[in-house]
Protein backbone atom coordinates (compact mmCIF):
# COMPACT_ATOMS: atom_id res chain seq x y z
CA UNK A 1 0.00 0.00 0.00
CA UNK A 2 1.31 3.30 -1.04
CA UNK A 3 1.87 5.80 1.92
CA UNK A 4 0.57 9.01 2.20
CA UNK A 5 2.49 11.81 1.60
CA UNK A 6 3.33 13.64 4.80
CA UNK A 7 3.21 17.20 6.13
CA UNK A 8 6.19 18.32 4.59
CA UNK A 9 5.37 16.76 1.08
CA UNK A 10 2.21 18.65 0.89
CA UNK A 11 3.43 21.90 1.90
CA UNK A 12 6.38 21.78 -0.71
CA UNK A 13 3.63 20.07 -3.27
CA UNK A 14 1.43 23.21 -2.88
CA UNK A 15 4.41 25.62 -2.92
CA UNK A 16 5.54 24.45 -6.20
CA UNK A 17 2.29 25.23 -7.86
CA UNK A 18 2.69 28.52 -10.12
CA UNK A 19 0.09 31.77 -9.53
CA UNK A 20 -3.18 31.29 -10.14
CA UNK A 21 -4.03 34.08 -12.87
CA UNK A 22 -5.64 37.10 -11.44
CA UNK A 23 -9.50 36.47 -11.03
CA UNK A 24 -12.05 39.35 -12.32
CA UNK A 25 -13.39 41.91 -10.12
CA UNK A 26 -16.58 41.76 -9.19
CA UNK A 27 -19.21 43.50 -11.28
CA UNK A 28 -19.67 47.56 -10.26
CA UNK A 29 -23.95 46.66 -10.30
CA UNK A 30 -24.73 45.39 -7.17
CA UNK A 31 -27.53 42.87 -8.75
CA UNK A 32 -24.87 41.52 -11.17
CA UNK A 33 -22.27 41.41 -7.40
CA UNK A 34 -24.88 39.65 -5.78
CA UNK A 35 -25.40 36.87 -8.20
CA UNK A 36 -21.60 36.38 -8.13
CA UNK A 37 -22.11 36.32 -4.51
CA UNK A 38 -24.39 33.12 -5.12
CA UNK A 39 -21.51 30.91 -7.02
CA UNK A 40 -22.72 31.91 -10.35
CA UNK A 41 -21.10 33.59 -13.14
CA UNK A 42 -23.55 36.21 -14.92
CA UNK A 43 -23.45 38.03 -18.54
CA UNK A 44 -25.15 40.48 -20.13
CA UNK A 45 -27.03 39.67 -23.14
CA UNK A 46 -26.94 41.74 -25.85
CA UNK A 47 -29.86 43.92 -26.12
CA UNK A 48 -33.31 43.00 -27.65
CA UNK A 49 -34.72 46.74 -28.81
CA UNK A 50 -36.03 48.35 -31.43
CA UNK A 51 -34.08 51.72 -30.80
CA UNK A 52 -30.50 52.32 -29.70
CA UNK A 53 -30.22 52.01 -25.42
CA UNK A 54 -27.83 54.61 -25.86
CA UNK A 55 -29.83 57.56 -27.11
CA UNK A 56 -29.88 60.87 -25.41
CA UNK A 57 -31.73 60.81 -21.91
CA UNK A 58 -34.48 62.86 -23.12
CA UNK A 59 -35.32 60.64 -26.32
CA UNK A 60 -35.05 57.45 -24.00
CA UNK A 61 -37.48 59.59 -21.64
CA UNK A 62 -40.12 59.61 -24.27
CA UNK A 63 -39.77 56.16 -25.10
CA UNK A 64 -40.13 54.40 -21.56
CA UNK A 65 -43.10 57.19 -21.62
CA UNK A 66 -45.44 56.18 -24.60
CA UNK A 67 -44.45 52.92 -23.13
CA UNK A 68 -46.57 53.45 -19.98
CA UNK A 69 -49.47 52.97 -22.33
CA UNK A 70 -50.97 49.28 -22.30
CA UNK A 71 -52.16 50.12 -25.80
CA UNK A 72 -48.94 51.65 -27.13
CA UNK A 73 -46.87 48.54 -25.88
CA UNK A 74 -49.53 46.40 -28.04
CA UNK A 75 -49.27 48.37 -31.00
CA UNK A 76 -45.21 48.18 -30.66
CA UNK A 77 -45.83 43.98 -30.09
CA UNK A 78 -47.56 43.89 -33.53
CA UNK A 79 -45.23 46.40 -35.48
CA UNK A 80 -41.97 44.13 -34.29
CA UNK A 81 -43.65 41.13 -35.30
CA UNK A 82 -43.64 42.91 -38.73
CA UNK A 83 -40.30 43.73 -39.55
CA UNK A 84 -41.06 44.45 -43.33
CA UNK A 85 -43.61 46.89 -42.74
CA UNK A 86 -47.25 47.32 -41.44
CA UNK A 87 -50.36 49.26 -42.12
CA UNK A 88 -51.27 50.89 -38.75
CA UNK A 89 -54.37 48.55 -38.37
CA UNK A 90 -52.52 45.76 -38.76
CA UNK A 91 -50.40 46.00 -35.74
CA UNK A 92 -53.29 46.25 -32.72
CA UNK A 93 -56.57 45.07 -33.20
CA UNK A 94 -57.27 46.40 -30.00
CA UNK A 95 -57.89 50.24 -31.40
CA UNK A 96 -59.78 51.72 -33.78
CA UNK A 97 -57.86 52.98 -37.64
CA UNK A 98 -57.59 56.42 -36.34
CA UNK A 99 -56.06 55.46 -33.01
CA UNK A 100 -53.93 52.68 -34.83
CA UNK A 101 -52.44 55.81 -37.43
CA UNK A 102 -51.79 58.13 -34.41
CA UNK A 103 -49.67 55.55 -32.58
CA UNK A 104 -47.85 54.73 -36.33
CA UNK A 105 -47.16 58.46 -35.94
CA UNK A 106 -45.92 58.42 -32.32
CA UNK A 107 -43.13 56.13 -33.42
CA UNK A 108 -41.97 58.46 -36.29
CA UNK A 109 -42.12 61.07 -33.72
CA UNK A 110 -40.10 58.86 -31.27
CA UNK A 111 -37.62 57.77 -33.84
CA UNK A 112 -38.42 54.21 -34.06
CA UNK A 113 -40.56 54.25 -37.82
CA UNK A 114 -40.23 55.41 -40.74
CA UNK A 115 -43.25 55.96 -43.32
CA UNK A 116 -43.20 54.11 -46.07
CA UNK A 117 -45.57 54.66 -49.67
CA UNK A 118 -49.19 53.55 -49.72
CA UNK A 119 -49.92 54.67 -45.56
CA UNK A 120 -47.03 51.83 -44.48
CA UNK A 121 -44.57 51.82 -41.87
CA UNK A 122 -41.72 50.13 -40.97
CA UNK A 123 -39.50 50.10 -37.67
CA UNK A 124 -35.85 51.43 -38.27
CA UNK A 125 -34.16 48.94 -36.19
CA UNK A 126 -35.27 45.16 -36.16
CA UNK A 127 -35.73 43.18 -32.43
CA UNK A 128 -36.54 39.79 -32.45
CA UNK A 129 -39.53 40.14 -29.94
CA UNK A 130 -41.15 42.80 -27.42
CA UNK A 131 -39.51 41.06 -24.73
CA UNK A 132 -36.27 43.00 -24.57
CA UNK A 133 -38.27 46.56 -24.94
CA UNK A 134 -40.60 44.98 -21.95
CA UNK A 135 -37.62 44.48 -20.05
CA UNK A 136 -35.56 47.66 -20.42
CA UNK A 137 -39.03 49.82 -19.60
CA UNK A 138 -40.02 47.51 -17.00
CA UNK A 139 -36.55 48.30 -15.55
CA UNK A 140 -36.16 51.50 -16.43
CA UNK A 141 -39.66 52.65 -14.20
CA UNK A 142 -38.72 50.33 -10.82
CA UNK A 143 -35.67 52.38 -10.96
CA UNK A 144 -36.75 55.74 -11.23
CA UNK A 145 -39.60 55.24 -9.05
CA UNK A 146 -38.34 52.93 -6.67
CA UNK A 147 -34.72 53.78 -6.30
CA UNK A 148 -33.80 49.73 -7.00
CA UNK A 149 -30.09 49.04 -9.31
CA UNK A 150 -31.75 46.49 -12.10
CA UNK A 151 -29.83 44.73 -14.91
CA UNK A 152 -31.49 43.28 -17.85
CA UNK A 153 -31.54 40.69 -20.13
CA UNK A 154 -28.86 38.64 -17.68
CA UNK A 155 -27.32 35.03 -17.64
CA UNK A 156 -27.05 33.47 -15.24
CA UNK A 157 -24.14 31.12 -15.63
CA UNK A 158 -25.98 28.41 -13.41
CA UNK A 159 -25.42 24.57 -14.08
CA UNK A 160 -28.02 23.11 -16.24
CA UNK A 161 -30.41 26.64 -15.84
CA UNK A 162 -31.18 27.86 -19.22
CA UNK A 163 -32.73 30.88 -20.47
CA UNK A 164 -32.57 34.62 -19.68
CA UNK A 165 -32.83 36.14 -16.36
CA UNK A 166 -34.92 39.00 -17.52
CA UNK A 167 -34.47 41.33 -14.59
CA UNK A 168 -32.59 41.14 -11.60
CA UNK A 169 -32.27 44.17 -9.06
CA UNK A 170 -31.19 44.58 -5.45
CA UNK A 171 -33.60 46.12 -3.69
CA UNK A 172 -32.67 47.30 0.44
CA UNK A 173 -29.67 44.88 0.04
CA UNK A 174 -31.86 41.82 -1.28
CA UNK A 175 -31.96 40.13 -4.68
CA UNK A 176 -35.47 40.90 -6.06
CA UNK A 177 -36.03 38.85 -10.01
CA UNK A 178 -38.77 39.31 -12.18
CA UNK A 179 -39.58 37.17 -15.09
CA UNK A 180 -41.75 38.92 -17.65
CA UNK A 181 -43.86 37.42 -20.67
CA UNK A 182 -45.50 39.86 -23.27
CA UNK A 183 -47.44 37.51 -24.71
CA UNK A 184 -51.25 36.41 -23.51
CA UNK A 185 -51.77 34.35 -20.98
CA UNK A 186 -52.77 31.48 -23.29
CA UNK A 187 -49.17 31.29 -24.52
CA UNK A 188 -48.13 30.34 -21.38
CA UNK A 189 -46.65 26.46 -21.66
CA UNK A 190 -45.88 24.04 -18.44
CA UNK A 191 -42.13 23.93 -19.99
CA UNK A 192 -41.97 27.95 -19.59
CA UNK A 193 -43.19 27.76 -15.79
CA UNK A 194 -41.12 24.83 -14.88
CA UNK A 195 -37.89 26.95 -16.07
CA UNK A 196 -38.58 29.46 -14.11
CA UNK A 197 -38.95 27.69 -10.86
CA UNK A 198 -35.46 25.87 -11.64
CA UNK A 199 -34.37 29.85 -12.36
CA UNK A 200 -35.72 30.22 -8.90
CA UNK A 201 -34.30 27.56 -7.37
CA UNK A 202 -30.71 28.30 -8.70
CA UNK A 203 -30.65 32.10 -7.88
CA UNK A 204 -32.36 31.58 -4.45
CA UNK A 205 -33.84 35.37 -4.55
CA UNK A 206 -35.25 37.49 -1.55
CA UNK A 207 -37.94 38.35 -3.74
CA UNK A 208 -39.86 36.78 -6.96
CA UNK A 209 -41.87 38.23 -9.43
CA UNK A 210 -43.61 36.87 -12.49
CA UNK A 211 -45.37 39.26 -14.31
CA UNK A 212 -47.49 38.86 -17.56
CA UNK A 213 -48.18 42.08 -19.46
CA UNK A 214 -51.85 41.37 -20.13
CA UNK A 215 -55.19 43.27 -18.86
CA UNK A 216 -56.56 39.42 -19.16
CA UNK A 217 -56.89 37.12 -15.72
CA UNK A 218 -54.50 35.21 -13.90
CA UNK A 219 -56.72 32.64 -12.65
CA UNK A 220 -57.49 30.55 -15.18
CA UNK A 221 -54.22 29.24 -16.23
CA UNK A 222 -50.74 31.08 -15.20
CA UNK A 223 -51.77 30.81 -11.52
CA UNK A 224 -52.69 26.96 -11.80
CA UNK A 225 -49.76 26.36 -13.55
CA UNK A 226 -47.03 27.92 -11.40
CA UNK A 227 -48.54 26.35 -8.34
CA UNK A 228 -48.12 22.71 -10.06
CA UNK A 229 -44.71 23.75 -10.81
CA UNK A 230 -43.51 24.88 -7.65
CA UNK A 231 -44.66 21.46 -6.51
CA UNK A 232 -44.34 19.04 -8.99
CA UNK A 233 -46.51 15.90 -9.82
CA UNK A 234 -49.19 15.13 -6.86
CA UNK A 235 -48.35 17.82 -4.91
CA UNK A 236 -50.10 20.60 -2.95
CA UNK A 237 -49.72 23.89 -5.11
CA UNK A 238 -49.81 27.19 -2.29
CA UNK A 239 -53.60 28.94 -2.47
CA UNK A 240 -52.99 32.33 -4.20
CA UNK A 241 -53.73 35.19 -1.83
CA UNK A 242 -54.82 38.04 -3.83
CA UNK A 243 -52.31 41.42 -3.14
CA UNK A 244 -54.28 43.90 -5.51
CA UNK A 245 -56.67 43.33 -8.19
CA UNK A 246 -55.14 40.86 -10.26
CA UNK A 247 -51.42 40.47 -8.33
CA UNK A 248 -51.23 37.54 -6.48
CA UNK A 249 -48.90 36.13 -3.82
CA UNK A 250 -47.99 32.58 -4.00
CA UNK A 251 -45.75 32.49 -0.67
CA UNK A 252 -44.56 35.16 1.11
CA UNK A 253 -41.74 35.47 -1.34
CA UNK A 254 -43.42 34.93 -4.80
CA UNK A 255 -45.34 36.84 -6.69
CA UNK A 256 -47.95 36.77 -9.73
CA UNK A 257 -48.99 40.24 -11.45
CA UNK A 258 -50.63 41.47 -14.29
CA UNK A 259 -51.24 44.41 -15.97
CA UNK A 260 -54.66 45.35 -15.23
CA UNK A 261 -55.19 49.12 -14.88
CA UNK A 262 -51.23 49.73 -14.08
CA UNK A 263 -47.96 46.93 -14.40
CA UNK A 264 -45.53 49.19 -13.00
CA UNK A 265 -47.98 49.58 -9.65
CA UNK A 266 -48.95 45.85 -9.64
CA UNK A 267 -44.61 45.36 -9.34
CA UNK A 268 -44.32 47.99 -6.91
CA UNK A 269 -47.27 46.74 -4.47
CA UNK A 270 -45.75 42.82 -5.00
CA UNK A 271 -42.44 43.96 -4.31
CA UNK A 272 -43.67 46.01 -1.28
CA UNK A 273 -45.32 42.76 0.10
CA UNK A 274 -41.96 41.41 -0.33
CA UNK A 275 -39.73 43.26 1.65
CA UNK A 276 -42.51 43.63 4.25
CA UNK A 277 -42.41 39.97 4.70
CA UNK A 278 -38.33 39.84 4.91
CA UNK A 279 -38.88 42.80 7.89
CA UNK A 280 -38.80 41.65 11.85
CA UNK A 281 -42.04 41.11 13.54
CA UNK A 282 -42.86 44.42 15.04
CA UNK A 283 -42.90 45.60 18.32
Amino acid sequence: MRERPGARELEAAAAARPPRAGRARAPASEPLAMLVRRGLDPRLSRPDLPFDPALPAPALDAIAARLGHYAFRLFLRGAILAPAGFLPSEATRYVDAARARAMAEDCVALGLAERRPRGRYRLLRRARSFGGTLEWWVARELSSRLGLQVATGVRSGAPGVGGDLDVVAAAEGRLVYLELKSGPPKHLMPAEADAFVRRLRALRPDVALFAIDTALRLGDKVLPLLGRALVGPGGAAPEPRRVVRDTWALGPHLYVASAKEDLIENLSRALAEGLRALAPDPP
